[in-house]
């Protein structure tokens, strides 16, 4: 069982990108996604993280919900 924090700072980091707080909030500003695309959709991800974001929101894993907070903010 994962008992792990799930937030921003460590989703960002199980996503391979910088987790402090200036780097996320620029990655959110560059990253801004248009109504309609879904966030494992963008064209911004590698292979890797667009299979994980897919995969957790799939399954309802213990991510979605930081998934689903970073899909709003980046909306």
């Amino acid at each position: 069982m994962d008992t792990s924090e799930h937030s921003l700072r460590t989703l960002f980091a199980q996503l391979g990108l910088e987790n402090n707080e200036q780097a996320m909030a620029q990655f959110i500003r560059q990253h801004k996604l248009s109504p309609g695309t879904a966030i494992q959709d963008a064209p911004f991800w590698n292979q890797a993280q667009a299979s994980f974001l897919r995969e957790s929101l799939k399954q309802d894993a213990e991510w979605c919900e930081v998934i689903d907070e970073l899909n709003t903010l980046m909306h």
